[in-house]
């Protein structure tokens, strides 16, 4: 028996305990003990066993096992796939067949055989694991079974929309790689979504990969996945994004944050169409339509160097630029009506509209954040409303005032910089992207400056 797996034992007999560990410890690769089935869940959260060893009878009742099955139910709440083998002293036919049923995996009697109990947690390991991968696959079912195989809802009658919904039928028929530019908020990913549903990939794989939060260490293992060993916690192999996406449309979403190094790998694969895991000698081909999105001004990064043009020219054989809501006049009107449509049946309010006054408010607004801003302004008014017509007063949208700060005395260059970007950050509220637009700046070198100046 390899050395495998994360082991809980639970009983009141210490030196029960100490017996297991020392016997365990060469044969498995974590174990925790303890005497408190009120600990359960405290180890069930931040240890996360692979196998659980539960005494059936504590202090309380040394016979029934009732304590044990209490246990053993609080166990199965916390986690419906939880592998869990029964000990107990007082074993009989009636017990095993009532533990079996309430869900443990086996029933191992005292004084154990060593053999026989390491067999038994090593059969009791692989159906975790294998109940591990079944998990695995039919996650992977999910995302690839096409979710949203409904029509992505889009709401607009400005003409600027009109366009955007006139490109994305005209390029229904295509395989062509596209290039989605638009402030955060704008609905980048409903336009991603609506092109892979008009388009002939449909019925096949729809892959999403937020370059944006995925650490660089990350990138590659995500992207092209690793085999078995490639690095320490690669216990077995994985299939990258890119790997999965085959047959289908990967959506890379806020690609201007990807950096050079990153940039690079990802456009040798575009241009092989093939990859090759971590860790692995072979290379597999892929077929993937890219999408990728941005809120950046890519062109400048390309100006600044910290985007490759060539990758650019690979990315966007047609861009969609999207309007920001200000700009969509009366559409802004359209999505209130749709989102409180929405809002009032998900909480069961009894709201009619919005008053001339509120909406004049609404189309008044500059909505940095743009429709998403909006969505969330309506489903706060809505849950907070006790009336059935929404006023401006259930929108709190104006701006927090700007507290002013005396310059004059204040020359060195690097605490006006420091200044100007704690001010842009607190304007935005935290977000990058609103900050870098205050500021005049690209949200990379925003976050270039925020590393330099430790902030």
């Amino acid at each position: 028996m390899d050395a495998k797996g994360k082991i809980l034992i639970i009983d009141d007999n210490e030196d029960v305990l100490f017996a297991l560990n020392l016997l365990l410890e060469p044969y498995v690769e974590k174990i925790k003990v303890t005497t408190q089935p009120a600990r359960i869940e405290h180890f069930m959260t931040t240890f996360q066993p692979d196998v659980i060893l539960l005494d059936m009878n504590f202090r309380r009742d040394a016979i029934s096992g009732q304590e044990g099955f209490d246990c053993l139910e609080q166990i199965l709440k916390l986690d419906p796939q939880a592998i869990v083998l029964f000990m107990t002293a007082y074993a009989d036919t009636d017990k095993a067949v009532r533990a079996i049923k309430a869900g443990a995996i086996d029933f191992i009697p005292k004084p154990w055989e060593k053999e026989k109990l390491l067999a038994t947690l090593s059969s009791a390991i692989k159906l975790r694991d294998s109940r591990k991968e079944v998990r695995q696959l039919k996650e992977q079912v999910v995302a690839l079974s096409g979710q949203d195989e409904e029509m992505p809802q889009m709401i607009g009658q400005s003409t600027s929309m009109q366009e955007v919904f006139d490109t994305i039928r005209k390029l229904s028929d295509t395989d062509a790689n596209i290039l989605i530019l638009g402030e955060n908020g704008t609905g980048k990913d409903l336009v991603a979504r609506s092109l892979r549903y008009f388009s002939p990939r449909r019925e096949c794989p729809f892959i999403t990969i937020d370059l944006g939060s995925i650490p660089e260490s990350l990138f590659e293992s995500e992207l092209f996945g690793y085999e078995k060993g490639a690095f320490t916690d690669a216990r077995k192999a994985k299939a990258g994004r890119m790997e999965v996406a085959s047959g289908g449309t990967l959506f890379l979403d806020e690609i201007g944050n990807l950096s050079l190094p990153m940039q690079a790998k990802l456009l040798t694969a575009i241009e092989k169409r093939q990859i090759s895991r971590l860790g692995a000698t072979d290379t597999i081909p892929i077929d993937v339509r890219l999408i990728s999105a941005t809120n950046v001004n890519i062109r400048q990064l390309v100006e600044e160097g910290n985007f490759r043009q060539d990758l650019l020219y690979r990315i966007n054989t047609i861009e969609i630029p999207i309007p920001p809501l200000r700009e969509r006049g009366e559409d802004v009107l359209l999505l209130a009506d749709y989102f409180l449509q929405r809002y009032t049946h998900k909480y069961k309010k009894e709201i009619n509209g919005l008053s001339r006054e509120a909406k004049q408010k609404l189309m008044r607004y500059h909505w940095p954040g743009n429709v998403r801003e909006l969505q969330h302004a309506i489903e706060r008014a809505i849950i907070l409303s006790d009336s059935p017509l929404l006023k401006p007063a259930n929108f709190m949208l104006q701006p927090q005032p700007e507290k002013k700060m005396n310059t004059d005395e204040v020359l060195n260059l690097e605490q006006l910089e420091r200044n100007a970007i704690e001010r842009a950050m607190k304007r935005s509220e935290g977000n990058l992207s609103r900050a870098a637009e205050y500021l005049g700046i690209t949200r990379y070198a925003l976050y270039r400056k925020l590393e330099k100046l430790g902030l």
